[in-house]
């Protein structure tokens, strides 16, 4: 490479690098993740502070198409909690119109809860960030919704996150559902058998309510 044509690489580099590090959403970003051999997903673990106020919804593979195959296979038929720890990055990253949109990212891959004794089963695997399918800066000002609304992604329901406090859900369905559903709310109990009414419910993949007080 041209040496001049280097030092302007470098330096552009340098002067993105320092401007990502003074973004205020950088930080360690744990994520549920859930999916089958149709569909990888992951869902950023939100708080109602900085640097985590965000509700993200990603489609996701492996780079390691092998372990792409071996994932899913685990995954495949069932409702059990996994977890990914990924490397620091900024979350603005994953917004609408970011001028360094985030294309993948590498994380210790767990099943259970990666802060609650899960296991950790793959270490520094590489993602690849396929699509954000939701992104959405969380609201702290204490609120009450007497509904809830689930957004559909692949074979699954998540719950849009619009209340102070609420509850993150992930439900695991039968087959895909077309749009939205909206349910009454029950306060932060688990509403699974009232989506069952409207749509075909496997189970409860994720479902937190302390960390959204």
């Amino acid at each position: 490479m041209n040496p001049l044509r280097r030092a302007l690489l470098l330096l552009g580099c340098a002067i993105s690098t320092g401007a990502l590090a003074h973004d205020p959403s950088y930080g360690s970003h744990g994520m549920a993740l859930f999916g089958d051999k149709d569909g990888l997903y992951a869902s950023h673990l939100p708080l109602f502070r900085a640097p985590h106020d965000v509700q993200a919804v990603l489609q996701v593979r492996l780079a390691d198409a092998r372990l792409d195959r071996e994932l899913r296979a685990r995954m495949q038929g069932t409702t059990a909690l996994w977890t990914i720890d990924p490397e620091h990055f900024e979350l603005s990253r994953l917004g609408p119109g970011s001028a360094a949109p985030l294309r993948g990212f590498g994380a210790d891959v767990y099943s259970g809860h990666f802060e609650r004794g899960g296991q950790r089963l793959y270490a520094g695997a590489r993602f690849v960030v396929e699509k954000v399918v939701y992104f959405h800066r969380l609201d702290p000002a204490m609120r009450q919704r007497a509904e809830a609304e689930y957004l559909p992604v692949g074979k699954y329901l998540f719950k849009r996150l619009d209340s102070r406090p609420d509850y993150d859900h992930i439900v695991k369905l039968a087959a895909p559902v077309a749009a939205p559903i909206t349910i009454r709310k029950q306060g932060l109990g688990n509403p699974e058998a009232a989506l069952g009414r409207g749509a075909p419910v496997i189970g409860s993949v994720y479902f937190e309510t302390g960390d959204l007080r």
